[in-house]
């Protein structure tokens, strides 16, 4: 009766132990496609912040080279407020 309830008592803990493994592989696939998702992010992310810098230099390349009498003039906070405010 003793043997018996060792094998018994052996088997629920093989079967929990494989419970958890299993478990625990689940849990690392989600992470890992996760991470893959995020990964994919950032490397767009990170391309859109490049070509917006790029895109930031230019303009500020132009209005360097612009003179403020024939071209845009320069804006003041106070001065230019909307009349809302």
């Amino acid at each position: 009766m003793n043997q018996s309830n060792d094998k018994n008592d052996d088997t629920a803990t093989k079967d929990e132990l494989q419970t958890q493994v299993i478990d625990l592989q689940m849990n690392m696939a989600h992470l890992e496609m996760t991470v893959e998702r995020l990964d994919t992010v950032i490397a767009r992310q990170d391309k859109d912040i490049q070509t917006l810098q790029r895109q930031l230099q230019l303009i500020y390349k132009q209005m360097e080279s612009q003179d403020t009498e024939g071209g845009i003039a320069p804006f003041d906070v106070m001065a230019d407020r909307p009349p809302h405010y």
